[in-house]
C-alpha cells in the first residue's frame, strides 16, 4: 500500500486574514493545494496557502509564494508578510529584527517588534513607493485612476487605483458597512478595466484618522482583512484629500496603521501577527 507523505503546517493570522504556512518542504502543486487545503469545511480552512523559503539572493533572507484559496498566485500580501516574520523569528530560522522578505513583487523589509518572552507582538512592514499607473492592470488612456467612475452591476461607483504589489481598486461611500460586498465586489474583480481582475475596497471616514475598510480580494473573495488594500485605502484617502498621510485602516478582522511617508514616499504597514494552530496534513 502506498503511504501518503505528510507536510507540517503552521496556521497563522494578521488581523483576521488568514493563511496556511510551510516552511522549507517541497509541494509539487501548490496551487492544486491551495483550493484543497483552504477549504473551511473538508481543509485546514484559510484564505490562502503561502510557501516560505530560505532566499538565495543577495540582500534578501527569506522568500515567499503566496497562493489565493482559488490557486491563483499573488504577487504580495501584507498580512502574510507580517506573519512571515514572527514564524522566522519565534521558530528561531533567524535573530534579526530586521528581516528581508523576497515577493514577486519585490523585497519588502518587516521591522519586528519583540516583546516579553521573545515574542514578536507586531510588525511593520516596509511596503515601498505605491503604484498609481500601470496600463497592464488598469485598462485607461494612462493606466491611472483618480476617482473615476465605473460600471457594475448595473450601478456606476467612483474610485480611485492603486497598486501596492496588487492592483486595488478603493471605493468611498458614506457608509461601508451598507455595501453588499459579495455582489459589488465579485462583478469588480472581473470587470474589463482589470486585465488581470483586481482587489476591491469600500471605505469610510470613521473619525479620529481611522477609516473603516470592507475587503473583496481576487482569488478569495470577501476577507476579514487585507494588508495591501489598507494601504491601498490610506493612499487613495491622501489622494482624494480625505485623510493625512498616518491613518488607522480598520477592517473586518481588525485594524493596521499606516503612514505614507513623505520623506521617501515609501507606505509604512504596522499591525499584529498570531499563530492559531499547528499540524500535518497529507500531500495526497
Amino acid at each position: 500500500m502506498k503511504m501518503a507523505t505528510t507536510v507540517k503546517f503552521t496556521k497563522m493570522q494578521g488581523a483576521g486574514n488568514d493563511y496556511i504556512y510551510i516552511y522549507g518542504s517541497p509541494i509539487a502543486d501548490p496551487a492544486g493545494m491551495a483550493r484543497r487545503w483552504s477549504d473551511r469545511h473538508t481543509g485546514i480552512g484559510g484564505d490562502g496557502l503561502v510557501l516560505i523559503g530560505r532566499s538565495t539572493l543577495p540582500g534578501a533572507d527569506f522568500t515567499m509564494r503566496i497562493f489565493n484559496a482559488d490557486g491563483s498566485e499573488a504577487l504580495m500580501c501584507g498580512n502574510a508578510s507580517r506573519c512571515i516574520g514572527k514564524y522566522v523569528y519565534e521558530k528561531g530560522l533567524t535573530d534579526k529584527t530586521s528581516v528581508r522578505l523576497h515577493t514577486r513583487a519585490g523585497v519588502k523589509t518587516l521591522r519586528l517588534h519583540v516583546g516579553d518572552g521573545n515574542r514578536v507582538e507586531s510588525v511593520t512592514v516596509d511596503m515601498q513607493e505605491p503604484c498609481l499607473s500601470d496600463r497592464r492592470l488598469l485598462a485607461t488612456e494612462d493606466g491611472s485612476m483618480l476617482e473615476g467612475f465605473i460600471t457594475a452591476d448595473g450601478r456606476e461607483l467612483c474610485g480611485t487605483f492603486v497598486s501596492m504589489g496588487n492592483p486595488h481598486f478603493v471605493i468611498f461611500t458614506d457608509d461601508a458597512e451598507d455595501v453588499d460586498i459579495a455582489r459589488l465586489g465579485s462583478a469588480l474583480e472581473t470587470n474589463p478595466l482589470f486585465p488581470e481582475r483586481c482587489n476591491i475596497e469600500f471605505a469610510s471616514l470613521a473619525g479620529d484618522g481611522r477609516i473603516r475598510a470592507r475587503v473583496w480580494e481576487r482569488g478569495s473573495g470577501i476577507t476579514l482583512a487585507c494588508g495591501t488594500g489598507a494601504c491601498a485605502t490610506a493612499v487613495a484617502a491622501v489622494l482624494t484629500g480625505r485623510s493625512g498621510r498616518r491613518s488607522r485602516i480598520v477592517m473586518d478582522g481588525g485594524a493596521l496603521d499606516i503612514v505614507w511617508s513623505e520623506a521617501d514616499n515609501h507606505v509604512y504597514m504596522t499591525g499584529p501577527a498570531e499563530v492559531a494552530f499547528e499540524g500535518e496534513i497529507e500531500m495526497e
